[in-house]
């Protein structure tokens, strides 16, 4: 790996990759292990540091430390693709050129756009000020993810709202998690029967594939939990310690006041990206328009994206790249070879639900929204108590070692 501050005014590159998180590097590496050579293959990344984001619902649940999220960027970035430290500020598809912040351009043949997803912490009235205020948090933020696991463990007594918004969002299963792991915490202590857990979900249900659903209204039931469906928080009022949640489906509206809250931002296309030929015309997130088998953008054939960027209409989690990123990798070596495209996403995704520091529920599923089990022999249509250590050890283990290496 090669690494440079843009003096160039411009620079040209075969395959040029827009982002450094799990999507960009996961296509990266296998693009290498293609055969892309080095110069060939550029990477567009700012940041000096790359987060294993899963790991943030266990450090607000208090199962593990903030640190063990990070790795030095330059440590995963492949050997041989030219590291562009810089960021992407706009996309002209037509002249084949990377806009860069600092003035500078990167040109290319091929196009991967993977700069993962915006959070909108300012688009509600109140939320960026509730977030760093006493009694509320997020587990969407490395600096904020060690004070849910704080509030959770020093509350006693009291009501606990955890909200999700209604648009998509990276790891729609994250907000439930940290309410199922308080929940289990406040058990263990011997104080759940004094504490409203309230959870505010924008779905009609608790999941949408039925048979998990079922699973996750039996831990509701467990705990306790009093569920809002068809409902979202439109409002924070931090130093009254309350919450407007509106049922989109009643019309209506309610103040809930809070001693603990966790809350999630609605989330988009970075702005940059929303502004450029690529989107979904006429999209307010303004996602990457692809077709959401090919995963190569419908109107300009040189590009392709994956990840929490682009518009596919599954969940945006790990998983889903990680089925994602071989089929980008192939598709981007097949046109450059002029080859027709072979590979085929089924829209494959999977969120390993965590419901007690001990259980595990892992729900798979595709486009079709029917389960689809990869593990053979497990029960994965089940909450089970034996893979407490899957989610906190072995999926690490893959991501780093296999995944961020092209090799899974």
């Amino acid at each position: 790996m090669s690494s440079h501050s843009p003096a160039a005014r411009r620079t040209h590159h075969r395959v040029v990759v827009i982002g450094g998180g799990t999507a960009g590097i996961a296509v990266a590496a296998r693009l290498r292990r293609g055969g892309i050579d080095g110069g060939d293959l550029a990477l567009i990344e700012p940041s000096d540091t790359h987060y294993y984001q899963p790991l943030w619902t266990l450090v607000g649940g208090g199962l593990a430390p903030v640190e063990a999220s990070a790795r030095p960027m330059g440590r995963l970035i492949p050997a041989g693709v030219d590291w562009i430290r810089d960021a992407a500020a706009s996309i002209d598809p037509r002249e084949r050129v990377v806009h860069l912040a600092s003035g500078a351009q990167a040109s290319y043949d091929r196009l991967v756009v993977a700069p993962g997803i915006q959070l909108n912490w300012d688009e509600l009235s109140g939320m960026g000020e509730a977030v760093h205020s006493p009694r509320a948090s997020s587990n969407y933020s490395p600096t904020l993810a060690p004070k849910t696991w704080e509030l959770i463990r020093g509350m006693r007594e009291g009501t606990a709202v955890f909200t999700m918004p209604a648009n998509p969002i990276k790891c729609a299963g994250a907000p439930q998690k940290i309410a199922y792991l308080a929940a289990d915490h406040w058990r263990r202590e011997g104080v759940l029967d004094r504490i409203r857990i309230v959870m505010v979900l924008p779905t009609p249900g608790m999941f949408g594939v039925p048979v998990f659903a079922r699973e996750l209204e039996r831990v509701v039931e467990r705990y306790g939990i009093e569920v809002r469906f068809n409902s979202e928080a439109v409002e924070f009022h931090p130093d009254a310690q309350e919450v407007i949640v509106a049922d989109n489906a009643a019309g209506t509206k309610e103040a809930l006041a809070y001693d603990l809250l966790h809350t999630v931002p609605r989330q988009s296309a970075p702005d940059w990206l929303r502004a450029t030929e690529l989107a979904v015309p006429d999209s307010p997130t303004g996602y990457v328009d692809v077709d959401k088998h090919t995963l190569r953008h419908v109107r300009f054939p040189e590009v392709f994206a994956l990840g929490d960027a682009g518009s596919t209409p599954n969940s945006k989690t790990g998983a889903a790249i990680r089925k994602q990123a071989p089929v980008v990798a192939a598709h981007v070596l097949d046109s450059l070879a002029g080859r027709d495209l072979g590979a085929h996403y089924d829209g494959y995704a999977s969120c390993p639900l965590t419901t007690a520091r001990d259980r595990l529920l892992l729900a798979e599923f595709d486009y079709t929204l029917e389960p689809h089990p990869t593990l053979p022999v497990i029960d994965t249509l089940r909450e089970r108590r034996d893979r407490g250590v899957f989610k906190r050890r072995l999926l690490p283990a893959m991501y780093w070692n296999a995944m961020m290496r092209g090799r899974a």
